[in-house]
């Protein structure tokens, strides 16, 4: 398994999410993302999904 972290922000720029998660690949880890994104009232919000090597995986704007 994989280590991602997924990230969530206002409108101004402030940081209202930023949490670690694990999945197997970056097709799972998007999906978990937007679950996430969901669950916590956020899926408005920019938001992004980076792999613990960098890559970026989900970008919301």
């Amino acid at each position: 398994m994989e280590k991602y972290i997924i990230t969530a922000f206002e409108k101004n720029g402030t940081n209202v999410l930023d949490e670690s998660f694990e999945a197997q690949d970056d097709k799972e880890a998007k999906k978990i993302g937007e679950e996430l994104l969901k669950q916590k009232g956020l899926e408005k919000n920019s938001a992004r999904v980076v792999s613990s090597q960098g890559k970026l995986v989900l970008f919301k704007r």
